[in-house]
């Protein structure tokens, strides 16, 4: 079966034979890191939701959501470039000026709280989230700071690393000449930062560290041998100064390592690298996170930039839409779902994975390698599980609190409406999990699967072609959001959600020996992918390993329900499964993906999970000599 318009087999290559044409035709958007798939429906919902708040930016119609007049204020604030421009790093000044007088710990100490609230860059990061052991309740989290380079693995590279720093110096060097320290000064911070920054990454983990033991990233340790850790840094004291007599008992150190090393990191002799770290960070972070000038986020995006071979900077009105999307993100989602997410898609996807968690029991029952106590707890939680589909009814009430008047200074109104956030965030570590909440806006284009509140989440963005049309065969749509169905179903039966109960709670529910068995077969996964050449790397196995056992799940489970369609049209479904992986993206960011993404290269997604199923090699007739087949006895088929 050959492809004229490519010249390639569907045999051989089915990423190539469905996306090939489009491949040599596609051209990345300039202010664009890749396209294709997901990315090509984001594009396109950027497209309308930008159509939207232009006509609402002159006058038309707000919907009927009241927080949308605040959406559209700061909307059109970001878009007043000259205010913006004039302003420049002028209102930084005053917490710059701060840090610069900060000279001993103990005056850090005295301004702790300030500093917190003003987003400062602490040496390492805090986080409230769920309480692993009881998802019902919040805990505070430590985890790792972030790094000057994208993973501890690039420090190890000479080449890479002298590449990478020299753009990230450039970059610093210019934002700092926006503030008021002289050119000696500039060059010092800049020194003291990296230097500070060498202390950090020796004792962090790397990105495959961290996927690879995440169900064991839960330490909790009791407070007070926290604060002993924590040395001349008086977390104590922030947080009661947070708390008050809630101040946590518990806390969860992700990293002991790092903290066990913290002592030789933070202290008065390292103090004044810290200090000149923790004012470069705080100027990048404000930059980039577009809190100033336009002027100055795009000097901030220079570094990121070159890593991920963007070449332009989005257009002003595209920064001021991805700036309010990530501000209002619940609200725009609502708006977006309701006005263009069809309640026939809602009810159809909908009633897709009720099927697809029933056809998953049906597998499980079936199961060879389970014993049937670990079948039944295997059972409960696919029974547990809940179905967030399209997009909430309302958003978190915290939004309708982040008023922007109109007399604020763009910078005024920004800064507020993040200290309410971060206060919304901390200050909740009391008080009970909202298990509804959802994670991803209804105008995102993706997916997902909470460990921690056993739900699925498809946004509404997402459910439309290639992925799903209620106008295309059912085979496509099993072959596209079915399998994605299923790949998010399956995430809870991966290597870490494998390590979590019906209720979201850190538990070994499993028999000894089935988990036993289990790693056997991730074990054959792993190596199923481990080392295979991609553009001048290779992919590493471990890494990407649950990914690849969610996107097998996912084929397994929508292959069943083929069975039960009436002369179901097999080559319709690998066609569509090919086709939702298609992308195009910059050299740059590819080969960075093979360090830092738990997704194997799409390419692959594409043409080595079918390899696994019988249905691939009859849809298409696949013998041994071609290209895509595999031996029977190294097929994986988890669940």
């Amino acid at each position: 079966m050959d492809k004229e318009n490519t010249g390639v087999r569907v045999q051989d290559d089915l990423y190539q034979y469905v996306n090939g044409e489009w491949l040599k035709n596609a051209v990345i958007p300039d202010d664009r890191r890749m396209i294709g798939g997901f990315s090509s429906l984001d594009v396109d919902v950027e497209k309308q939701l930008m159509a939207d708040f232009d006509g609402f930016s002159k006058g038309e119609e707000l919907p009927d959501l009241p927080i949308m007049e605040d959406v559209v204020r700061l909307y059109k604030k970001a878009l007043d470039t000259r205010a913006r421009t004039e302003a420049g790093m002028k209102p930084l000044y005053p917490l710059l000026r701060k840090l610069k007088s900060i000279k001993t710990v103990k005056e850090f100490n005295e301004n702790i709280l300030d500093l917190f609230y003003a987003r400062m860059e602490f040496p390492f990061q805090l986080n409230v989230s769920e309480n692993w052991k009881d998802t019902s309740r919040y805990a505070l989290w430590i985890w790792d700071p972030g790094l000057l380079l994208p993973d501890t693995t690039y420090y190890d590279k000479p080449l890479t690393k002298a590449y990478l720093m020299f753009y990230l110096k450039k970059m610093v060097r210019s934002l700092l000449e926006h503030t008021e320290l002289t050119k000696k000064e500039r060059k010092q911070y800049v020194k003291d930062a990296i230097a500070f920054d060498d202390l950090l990454r020796r004792k962090v983990l790397s990105y495959s560290e961290f996927t690879e033991n995440y169900h064991k990233l839960y330490r909790p340790m009791p407070a007070e041998e926290f604060y002993k850790l924590s040395g001349d840094l008086d977390m104590k004291g922030l947080f009661e100064k947070l708390y008050g007599e809630g101040a946590p008992k518990m806390i969860v150190v992700t990293n002991p390592r790092f903290m066990e090393a913290f002592k030789d990191i933070f202290n008065e002799k390292n103090f004044p690298l810290f200090i000149h770290w923790c004012y470069v960070r705080t100027v990048y972070n404000y930059a980039y996170a577009q809190d100033l000038s336009p002027e100055l986020y795009a000097v901030s995006s220079r570094y990121i930039n070159k890593i991920m071979g963007i070449k332009a900077m989005p257009t002003i009105d595209k920064q001021a839409f991805t700036f309010v999307s990530e501000m209002f993100d619940q609200p725009i989602g609502v708006y977006y779902g309701r006005k263009y997410f069809g309640e026939a898609a809602k009810a159809d996807v909908t009633s897709m994975v009720e099927r697809i968690i029933e056809t998953y029991k049906e597998r499980v029952r079936k199961n060879d390698f389970l014993a049937q106590e670990t079948k039944q707890k295997a059972i409960l939680k696919l029974s547990s599980m809940k179905i967030k589909m399209g997009y909430p009814d309302n958003y978190d009430p915290i939004f309708d609190t982040l008023k922007v008047k109109e007399d604020d200074t763009y910078f005024d109104a920004v800064q507020d409406i993040r200290v309410k956030k971060l206060k919304h965030r901390f200050l909740r570590l009391n008080e009970p999990v909202d298990r509804g909440e959802w994670t991803m806006a209804g105008h995102v284009v993706n997916a997902r699967y909470d460990t921690f509140k056993n739900d699925v989440t498809f946004p509404a963005a997402i459910l439309q072609k290639p992925f799903y049309s209620i106008d295309q065969k059912i085979e496509e749509n099993l072959g596209g959001i079915g399998a994605v169905i299923g790949h998010e179903i399956t995430h809870a039966f991966d290597r870490d959600g494998s390590h979590f109960d019906e209720n979201g709670n850190l538990s070994d529910w499993w028999k000894e020996e089935d988990f036993k068995t289990f790693e056997g077969r991730l074990k054959e996964m792993t190596e199923q992918f481990d080392g295979i050449p991609y553009h001048g790397g290779k992919v590493n196995g471990k890494l990407v390993v649950s990914e690849n056992v969610a996107d097998a799940g996912g084929m397994a489970v929508t292959l069943e329900i083929m069975h039960g369609l009436p002369d179901p049209d097999y080559k319709a479904y690998f066609l569509n499964w090919g086709r939702i992986w298609c992308r195009k993206a910059t050299e740059r960011f590819t080969k960075l993906l093979l360090t830092i993404d738990e997704h194997s290269p799409n390419e692959l997604r594409a043409n080595m999970i079918p390899r696994n199923f019988k249905e691939w090699y009859e849809a298409f007739d696949v013998k041994p000599a071609d290209k895509m087949y595999l031996p029977e006895d190294k097929r994986i088929v988890i669940w």
